[in-house]
């Protein structure tokens, strides 16, 4: 038998293939998939006493499950939003109780179904590359099949899904268009409560196809699908969306013009704080309020928010442990409206320092946390997290403008849960692993090709089987025509 060579005892490197078939456990579970077609189509009815809807029903069925299985390690270990999400609705429970407790039960039940039950769904069923790629191609097909109807309601006014799906007996859905117009045309808020709700939606999923999707999809049908979404988005006529989608673009040509440099996020943020530094010290107006006037359509809108924020701060901390509850908040004399377009204030207002704690904590540890994780060996799964990283970090502006409830309430954290998976998963080189041999452990043999089969004298090889490593690509008919050693 002549001598192998080190050459030849070197593994095939396995085929290149970047579809997401070839990435293990590329299959969206059908209940992600039911999530999203609910979020598509969401439709209303009443059960008993209690307002119900398709979205809320299925995380009904799904929430106790998949909480109890999440807390015997099913998927995978313990993450800081998995402890720190439930003690934030335990939280909104004992706030609610004290000011409204009316309203305690009711509200703690939907506010938990649609928030936990949103993010325990992502972070359950989208835990792999692969299943993170088939998300990105359905929120890519959803806003898509969304466009035409958009395009019909900004022209109409007429919420065209919601009047087919409130045709249905005993269902009904959103048909009457609350954003009123502006530019003259009605804003788009297709199936879902508020345009702005709309836009955020669109703005998800720009991110996630334009720039998950990178290597996956060709790069003329990944512009020409990403344009698209954010024609669609842009429909909501929201300076929410517009913010999202604009800082999104700018920090994706950010990332391409100084691709070469590791530390370009460090001068973005370095950048940002001397921006801050100056315009405190030159600016008659406070930096929030510079923020604002940009991050707004009108100078009306931007001077609204500001006085909101201070105004709501004063509420935050008048009332730090337990909030206001559902109660009126102080506010001047001629604010008649009691909105406040600011999802992180109304947390706190609502619920308290601590629940902003839980919340805030949930959300900017993990993210701080696979920001900072080393991906450079396995580019591919980089670009996911570059993805979902702007995708969070956009979405975190903008909540600062706007405030969400319902389904897209329920959507942002099930895109949070998502994600979740990257904080644990591990970095392979691609192709360094295949095919190869495992060391020999205390009492095995050299070359596990070795190990007797049932019935074969220990120390002969099985004839039957081919040679293991050959300098050859795999081949049964040459094997079968090689003399045995």
């Amino acid at each position: 038998m002549s001598e192998t060579s080190p050459r030849a005892m070197q593994p095939l490197p396995a085929p290149a293939d970047d579809s997401a078939s070839a990435v293990p456990g590329a299959r969206l579970s059908r209940v992600a998939v039911a999530y999203l077609l609910c979020i598509m189509l969401p439709v209303f009815f009443k059960l008993g006493p209690l307002g119900m809807g398709n979205l809320r029903l299925l995380l009904i069925v799904i929430v106790v499950p998949l909480l109890v299985r999440l807390y015997l390690g099913h998927f995978g270990k313990l993450v800081l939003p998995d402890l720190l999400f439930p003690l934030f609705i335990l939280w909104t429970m004992l706030s609610l109780i004290r000011n409204n407790p009316e309203m305690a039960i009711e509200n703690t039940g939907s506010t938990g179904i649609e928030f936990l039950g949103g993010y325990l769904c992502g972070r359950a069923y989208v835990r792999t590359s692969g299943q993170f790629l088939q998300l990105c191609r359905w929120l890519a097909l959803i806003v898509c099949l969304l466009m035409p109807v958009a395009f019909i309601e900004a022209a109409t006014g007429r919420l065209l899904l919601g009047e087919i799906l409130s045709k249905l007996p005993g269902l009904g859905s959103e048909t009457r268009n609350v954003g009123g117009t502006r530019l003259g045309l009605d804003r788009v808020q297709t199936v879902f409560a508020h345009p702005i709700h709309f836009g955020l939606f669109c703005s998800v999923a720009v991110s996630m196809v334009f720039v998950a999707m990178k290597g996956q999809m060709a790069p003329p049908l990944r512009f020409l699908v990403a344009a698209l979404m954010i024609i669609t988005g842009c429909l909501a006529l929201s300076s929410g969306a517009l913010l999202a989608m604009a800082l999104l673009i700018a920090l994706v040509t950010w990332a391409w013009i100084f691709q070469r440099l590791s530390w370009k996020w460090w001068l973005l943020l370095g950048m940002m704080a001397l921006a801050y530094v100056a315009i405190d010290l030159l600016s008659n107006r406070s930096p929030m309020r510079v923020f604002l006037s940009y991050a707004t359509m009108s100078a009306h809108t931007a001077y609204w928010r500001a006085i909101i924020f201070e105004w709501g701060m004063i509420n935050v901390w008048e009332n730090p442990l337990l909030g206001l509850g559902f109660n009126d908040w102080k506010r001047p004399i001629y604010m008649i409206s009691g909105s406040m377009d600011n999802f992180w204030l109304v947390i706190a207002v609502r619920y308290g320092i601590p629940a902003f704690l839980c919340l805030a904590l949930g959300v900017f540890v993990p993210l701080l946390r696979i920001i900072f994780r080393d991906f450079r060996a396995d580019p591919s799964l980089g670009q996911l997290r570059l993805a979902w990283v702007l995708t969070f970090v956009c979405l975190s502006f903008t909540l600062s403008t706007v405030h969400i409830w319902g389904n897209i309430f329920s959507f942002v954290f099930f895109m949070f849960g998502a994600g979740m998976w990257m904080a644990r998963t591990e970095v392979q080189v691609p192709g360094s692993d295949q095919g190869a041999v495992p060391e020999p452990g205390p009492g095995q043999p050299a070359d596990d090709t070795a190990a007797p089969r049932s019935g074969q004298t220990p120390g002969t090889r099985d004839r039957r089987a081919p040679p293991r490593y050959t300098r050859f690509a795999p081949n049964h008919a040459t094997q079968r025509r090689r003399p045995p050693v």
